[in-house]
């Protein structure tokens, strides 16, 4: 083999180079030539086998060439990278004012974005259910799931509401299509039927909490088709009004954040508990926003009592031995009053902005502040 190239190789090596295209046929270019078995490296490393006198010489001559060509690469490289970048910037461009659009133009000096899990909210609504459970979690309850679509037993009947019964009228119930032996599924009303559920698969003592949507035919400003309840229910031998007072009168200091809390229990009317009451709690109403444990106003937050002796038949469980009391509140009210919200309608709107604004930011490990 020759231990030199002609210059006119070298002139044509350097204009392949400067008309490469792009970056990989730069890289076939490079190993061609400068790769471990390319053409210039293997005359570089016959040299060590000329005699001294000759060595230096051609050992000069292919060192020229490689550098020459090695800076012709380095140089074509950059030029190639600039191209992309531009063409890049092309493509993305920058909106001006007016919604003109600029090619190639990038403002460095604007904030960077924020990743996704900075931009991502917590739902209010996904919060205060974490906050609920947590909170009856400490008081040795636990969580009982059930199906959105219900029976008209599960949702009525077993729970003392006969057919033909007012009482179903104040549900306006979305029911589906008859079926042909003339029974309709309906979507539950309540998260009661889940109560239901559990006391017919489980043996007293029973504590479980019920949080999940729940469905009627009523729309305003505090009322929406779907919307969100927790209830309770404790099912033992010597449960009464007393317990009940106590756990409500805790949950409410825990998820209120306040040192005491004044309750009122007036009497009510519920199919499925006996006696039953509703519940109000002392609140102070200023400038649009409501404070608890202070002030001499009163707000109604749940209903309650004692399970009426007819639903523990209906499940399986003897009324002479065991008693229980069960309450119900509304997710989304307890937290239009705990975060200021004025209508429960833009809870369901998706709109990014109240979200932004009402939502939460995720933390690892726990529940946002």
């Amino acid at each position: 083999m020759e231990f030199s190239i002609d210059p006119r190789t070298v002139d044509e090596i350097i204009a392949k180079i400067a008309a490469a295209e792009n970056e990989p046929t730069l890289e076939v270019i490079r190993v061609a030539e400068l790769g471990r078995h390319g053409r210039i490296t293997t005359i570089a490393r016959m040299i060590g086998s000329l005699p001294p006198e000759q060595r230096k010489h051609h050992g000069s001559i292919i060192n020229q060439i490689k550098n020459r060509v090695e800076e012709a690469i380095s140089e074509r490289r950059r030029q190639l990278k600039d191209v992309r970048l531009e063409a890049t910037l092309t493509a993305s461009g920058t909106l001006t004012a007016d919604a003109t659009l600029i090619p190639g133009f990038v403002d460095v000096t604007l904030p960077t974005r924020e990743a996704p899990f900075e931009i991502g909210r917590i739902h209010p609504i996904s919060q205060v259910m974490d906050e609920v459970t947590v909170i009856f979690a400490d008081m040795g309850f636990a969580v009982a799931e059930g199906p959105d679509v219900e029976t008209d037993d599960y949702n009525f009947t077993k729970l003392n509401f006969p057919v033909g019964h007012p009482a179903r009228e104040m549900h306006d119930t979305f029911f589906f299509n008859q079926k042909p032996d003339g029974s309709r599924l309906l979507l539950r009303t309540h998260t009661s039927p889940v109560q239901v559920r559990t006391m017919l698969a489980e043996k007293p003592p029973i504590r479980v909490i019920c949080p999940g949507r729940t469905y009627r035919r009523d729309s305003d400003q505090t009322h929406t088709p779907m919307f969100h309840q927790v209830e309770g229910l404790v099912i033992d031998e010597g449960s009464h009004l007393g317990h009940l007072k106590w756990i409500l009168a805790a949950f409410c200091k825990a998820f209120f954040e306040v040192d005491d809390v004044k309750m009122r229990f007036r009497p009510s009317f519920f199919p499925f508990t006996e006696p039953s009451l509703e519940v109000d709690i002392q609140c102070r109403r200023d400038k649009g926003e409501i404070r608890f444990g202070q002030g001499d106003d009163w707000l109604e937050i749940l209903g309650c009592g004692m399970v009426h002796p007819n639903v523990l038949q209906n499940c399986g469980i003897d009324p002479d031995r065991y008693q229980g009391f069960a309450w119900g509140m509304g997710i989304d009210r307890i937290a239009m009053l705990k975060y200021g919200m004025h209508d429960l309608r833009a809870f369901f709107e998706s709109d990014v902005r109240w979200l932004s604004h009402y939502g939460f930011p995720t933390l690892a490990g726990g529940l946002s502040p």
